[in-house]
Order: structure tokens, then sequence, then C-alpha cells
């Protein structure tokens, strides 16, 4: 599976803000973005975040919502072709694609730090969907479904670890989550102002119309 390898504090820091890519190390002291508040690159020091045409502003939002994500160009723009399709709000549509894979519910239910961290669990089998092992990041989960820990997997060291950490994350409303049993479940659709994303979706499909 295709993804993006570059390192992610440079991601933040192009960005000039806390995409929390790197789970608990963006809430920690050591975090980049404090210690180097500017962009990456030779001339970065120098440099500024200030947007100074409507493209680029477009651009840094779009840029911003897949790195959050972490998606690629391809995968990005295809949530975007199909929630322009749909009825309703685009914006709403957009984000309740995003909001509802696999790795991010996972990450939303707090059973891990970072998204990325969501993916690669994920990818070896470690969460189930309705008592089924579900191994696609990108799988769309549905209201009513329901995800659980492999219980084949406890044992290893990153969940002994993890496991009292469970229930310290506020949950959002339309996800519930059981700390007790490690089970979590979408009790509904998400909602555009449910949803805290640092991106103005308006300007992202601003930048796909043009």
């Amino acid at each position: 599976m295709a993804r993006n390898l570059d390192p992610k504090c440079k991601l933040c820091r192009r960005e000039g803000i806390k995409l929390f890519l790197k789970g608990e190390k963006c809430l920690s002291p050591k975090c980049s973005l404090l210690k180097r508040n500017y962009p990456p690159g030779i001339h970065g020091s120098t440099s500024s975040f200030k947007r100074t045409s409507s493209y680029n502003k477009q651009l840094r939002e779009k840029q911003k919502a897949k790195r959050l994500y972490q998606l690629l160009e391809k995968q990005f723009k295809n949530y975007h072709f199909k929630a322009v399709k749909m009825s309703g709000d685009s914006s709403e549509n957009i984000l309740r694609f995003l909001e509802t894979r696999f790795d991010n519910i996972v990450y939303r239910l707090g059973f891990v730090s970072s998204r990325d961290t969501a993916r690669q669990l994920i990818n070896h089998g470690h969460f189930l969907v309705n008592g089924k092992k579900v191994s696609i990041p990108s799988y769309q989960v549905k209201v009513g479904d329901v995800i659980t820990v492999n219980k084949k997997v406890l044992e290893k060291a990153f969940w002994k670890n993890r496991l009292p950490q469970f229930g310290k994350t506020e949950t959002m409303g339309w996800l519930s989550f059981d700390p007790a049993n490690l089970t979590g479940k979408m009790v509904s659709l998400p909602k555009k102002e449910e949803v805290p994303v640092p991106f103005d979706m308006t300007l992202i499909l601003e930048f796909y119309s043009r």
C-alpha cells in the first residue's frame, strides 16, 4: 500500500499547525513545532506562514486535510469526487468519508494515539469489525458497526502498555467506547459541527472546482 514517507514533523512545520501525526510526542515539549515554529528548508527560518494568494490558501487547506488523514492525492481526490456526486452538503459528505475510515475510527475511539499506528495495527489484524477481522485501513465503517480488539493480540507488549490509557480520551458524540470490554461503536454519522478539524473544507472544494 502506497503511503507518504516524508518526515512527519516536517509536515506539521510546513502547515504551521500540529497535525498530531506522531501521537503522544505531539503533546510533549519534544514537539518539533514548538522548537522550530517555521517552515522546513534552508530558507524556512526567514519565511512565514502567510498565504499570499487565494490559490495558495486553497492548496494549503487541501494539504492540511491530506496530511492529517495520511492520504495520497489520488485517494483524497476520489473522496472529493464521490462527495460532490452525492446529495446534501458536499463539505459534510467528504468529511464523513474521511472520518468513517476504519483507521480514523480506531484513532478517534482512543485505541491508539495516532492514525499511523492505527493503520499499522489494522494491517496486522489487531481489530475486528462485528466479530470479523478487517485489515483494510480505508474500510468505511457504518452506523452500528462494533469495533473490538482481537483477543489474540492482547498479550503483545504494545497492548499491555496501552490498556492503562483506555478511557482517558474523550470520545466524540457520534461514537461510543467501552474500555472495560475493549469495544467501540459508531452510533451515528458525524456532523460537520461535531468534528474539530484544522482546515476549511469550503476552500478545499474551491480548490478542486477550479
